[in-house]
């Protein structure tokens, strides 16, 4: 096999059969189903370097071929193809663990370049992901920020990032506090034709009530007492360029209302004005609330929600991609000791370990500002467990069987680098397997 096996599922047969053409003369060996019962029987028979799956199938959804695949073998990529307007089904097999997605009708070339890109990341080549094998993985867009993450659920929010930064559409992201939501904003700026504009964030849940709307829109000299000069909002502050809304989710309905309105007709008003002015701003909103169950409950206008939601993005925690915790871990001490002034200090295997099995309710926050710590009291150039481990959260309650979870994923299910992690006894760690019914291992690897 020249650059490896492809399993193609797609019910048209001429659309199968010139998939199968143009990829054997990419050098791939190819085998084909028509139906996801096909694929699924393939999959458990032999194994591929990649699954290229049609999400509209006879028999059933493409996203049984997705899980078939992840379940028989989680590191092969797997890349799904949608027709027209079905971005929604797109994103949701892209938060399965889809590697990425395209559009009908398929351009060969470029189906050729995401294939050769995606198995040459599962295989670890340079230049697949831009690093070599074992290497940290940093997404860092000309003029933006640093993304730092190899886990699936890392590299698909990037795609999906990477797919609608060139578009005008509004995104959502959503995710918990501290899982890098403004980072994503001001990637998917730096990466937009609106880049060479300003990029404007508003946090609106530090922001009173009743200073919202002149924040947002502005006002008129007059308009009321101690209103002295004309102000300029945050939309216009952003003129050209993006807004961020963060928090949007505490938002007052009736404020609500007059950002649907910008949405939809491109216009507002500053406060205490008659006169009407054009928007020209790419939004972007950010939440770490549940909208739709706010839209359900009354206290978020669904027609909004409705409006906002034309790209969602969902940011995993730190607890759901474990794996990545290490890289980021020294990624944020490059910066904090830049900040501080001094030698970034190295970060040991154990001490890595350590941060990997804790759950960080407080997400790239809470960790950056352990690192801190641990990097003001550290006293040689490297950080060991015993630097980190007195910085964490002490061991109990509901947390115990999370961080032990945590553990046995990080150390790949070697219970004796899990116990060094914790710094526990072995003896220790097995009654803790026991207790929290921790015992198939292999099920909580990511």
């Amino acid at each position: 096999m020249a650059g490896g096996r492809i399993l193609v599922v797609e019910d048209r047969d001429s659309l199968r059969r010139m998939l199968e053409r143009a990829l054997a003369d990419e050098g791939y060996e190819v085998e084909s189903a028509a139906a996801a019962e096909g694929g699924i029987r393939l999959l458990g028979e032999r194994p591929y370097d990649l699954v290229l799956t049609d999400l509209k199938l006879p028999d059933a959804s493409g996203l049984a071929v997705l899980a078939a695949s992840r379940a028989a073998r989680p590191a092969v990529p797997v890349v799904v193809l949608t027709g027209y307007g079905t971005v929604g089904a797109a994103v949701e097999a892209m938060k399965l663990g889809a590697y990425d997605f395209l559009e009908k009708p398929v351009e060969i070339d470029d189906l050729a370049g995401l294939i050769a890109r995606a198995i040459g990341e599962q295989r670890g080549e340079p230049g697949g992901d831009g690093s070599a094998s074992g290497a940290d993985q940093v997404f860092a867009p000309p003029g933006g920020p640093a993304i730092v993450g190899r886990h699936p659920r890392t590299r698909a929010a990037i795609r999906l990032l990477e797919r609608v930064a060139p578009t005008e559409s509004t995104v959502l992201l959503t995710g918990e506090s501290g899982t890098g939501k403004e980072l994503f904003a001001r990637a998917l700026h730096a990466l937009s034709g609106r880049r060479a504009g300003p990029f404007i964030a508003v946090n609106c849940a530090a922001i009173p009530e009743s200073l919202m709307e002149n924040e947002l829109f502005g006002h008129e000299k007059g308009a009321f007492t101690g209103a002295d000069r004309r102000q300029p909002g945050r939309f216009e502050l952003a003129e050209g360029g993006t807004l961020l809304l963060d928090e949007i989710g505490e938002l007052s309905l009736a404020v609500q209302s007059k950002v649907l309105r910008v949405l939809e007709e491109r216009t507002f008003e500053r406060v205490g004005s008659g006169r009407t002015q054009r928007a020209d701003v790419r939004l972007v909103a950010a939440t770490n609330r549940e909208l739709k169950a706010m839209a359900e409950a009354g206290s978020f206008r669904a027609d909004l929600y409705f409006r906002l939601e034309v790209f969602p993005i969902e940011l995993p925690a730190l607890r759901e991609r474990a794996s990545d915790i290490p890289s980021i871990a020294r990624h944020l001490l490059a910066g904090i000791a830049r900040r501080l002034r001094r030698e970034p200090p190295r970060l040991t295997e154990e001490a890595a370990a350590l941060l990997a099995a804790e759950p960080w309710p407080g997400n790239v926050r809470e960790l950056g500002n352990v690192l801190e710590r641990a990097v003001i009291l550290a006293e040689g150039p490297a950080l060991g467990a015993a630097d980190v481990r007195p910085l964490l959260r002490p061991l109990a309650g509901a947390s115990e069987r999370e961080r032990v979870r945590q553990a046995l994923i990080a150390a790949d299910g070697d219970k004796q680098g899990a116990a060094k992690a914790l710094g526990w006894s072995y003896r220790t760690l097995l009654k803790k397997v026991r207790e929290h019914d921790l015992g198939g291992v292999p099920r909580y690897r990511e």
